[in-house]
């Protein structure tokens, strides 16, 4: 899961997500825990708390007037010549705060044709490919869902090592640990295939509860989902959150709404690939199994929310579908444990 960091403005942080023991092997499972999440929220018609900055819409482009044969439509030139008067782009004011955040205005993520194949996960080239492709298929999901609340978008970069590297926020993995990450400094994300498939010192892989790829790809979609709470300030506004923060329980707190977050926007992912990618019926069994393995346990920091609800956000995203249903920052404690 992802490590939030900032450089610079922002010190940096590394969270760790902590898989289930070393025995547990690919799920496939019935569904044992509670209901999804709901959180009690509805997007405003129209963003009014602060922070809010003007931004234009990077689809609008300014556009002239037909004629109409009505003198407030035109000007004249010195020389007499009727100038066309041209509109100015329209403005949108976009709310970068953590519970009325622009995003949770948006749509749901269109359904996309994004075909996996038979990559093996054990393979890092053909794992490291698949990860760029859906990593495409990520961008047109999300790059409408932005733009269309005058978020500007962008792609994220990615760096995907055999075994190791140094990225701009430190090693991947670090030390002892097999996840991937997401950078803030150059938005990029960082992984390593074969600590994701196998694990690294003491911590397990993914394969090791989920052979599937798609354990994996969800994986890299939660990190997308940092990367969208980074364009649409929701990062920034965190990490002021925590500075502010005057305990570590508090600051803990606020990491697994973060992260939280991030897993309920990749479940809103898969689902919009699930047709095509494809995410039949077992393979979701086996999805939402996964997802109830991995998170905070015994004896590890309390920073990315228990199994049972990294479960209950994953599910929320499958099933709800709308930014705004993710919106961590309006949930319960307890859903956010």
């Amino acid at each position: 899961m992802v490590v939030g960091i900032v450089v610079g403005s922002l010190a940096a942080v590394f969270v760790l997500l902590v898989v289930a023991g070393a025995m547990l092997k690919e799920a496939g499972g019935r569904e044992t825990t509670t209901p999804v999440a709901i959180p009690t929220f509805e997007p405003p018609e129209r963003a009014t708390r602060e922070p809010v900055e003007p931004t234009r819409l990077p689809t609008e482009r300014p556009t002239r007037r037909q004629d109409t044969g009505q003198d407030s439509d035109r000007n004249t030139s010195q020389n007499g010549d009727d100038q066309q008067t041209v509109n100015p782009p329209k403005q949108v004011q976009v709310d970068y705060s953590l519970k009325t955040n622009s995003l949770y205005r948006s749509t749901g993520l269109p359904r996309l044709t994004c075909r996996a194949g038979n990559a093996s996960i054990y393979s890092h080239s053909q794992l490291k490919a698949l990860i760029l492709k859906t990593g495409k298929c990520m961008d047109r999901a999300w790059a409408p869902v932005l733009e269309r609340v005058g978020i500007q978008w962008s792609p994220p970069g990615y760096a995907i090592a055999p075994v190791r590297g140094r990225g701009a926020c430190g090693d991947y993995p670090s030390p002892g640990s097999m996840v991937p990450y997401y950078c803030p400094r150059n938005n990029t994300i960082y992984a390593s295939t074969s600590a994701m498939a196998r694990g690294n010192g003491r911590q397990i892989g993914y394969g090791d509860i989920i052979s599937w790829h798609g354990g994996i790809i969800s994986m890299m979609a939660h990190e997308y989902g940092h990367h969208v709470q980074n364009l649409s300030g929701i990062l920034g506004s965190h990490w002021r959150r925590h500075l502010d923060s005057s305990s570590q329980s508090g600051r803990l707190a606020l990491s697994r709404r973060l992260e939280l977050q991030a897993t309920c926007f990749a479940g809103m992912w898969m689902r919009s690939v699930a047709s095509s990618y494809p995410v039949p019926s077992g393979r979701r069994a086996q999805l939402f199994a996964f997802y109830s393995r991995i998170g905070d346990h015994p004896g590890w920091p309390r920073d990315h929310g228990s199994p049972a609800n990294n479960y209950r956000w994953f599910r929320q995203g499958w099933e709800r579908t709308k930014p705004y249903q993710c919106n961590t920052w309006l949930a319960s404690a307890e859903s956010t444990s």
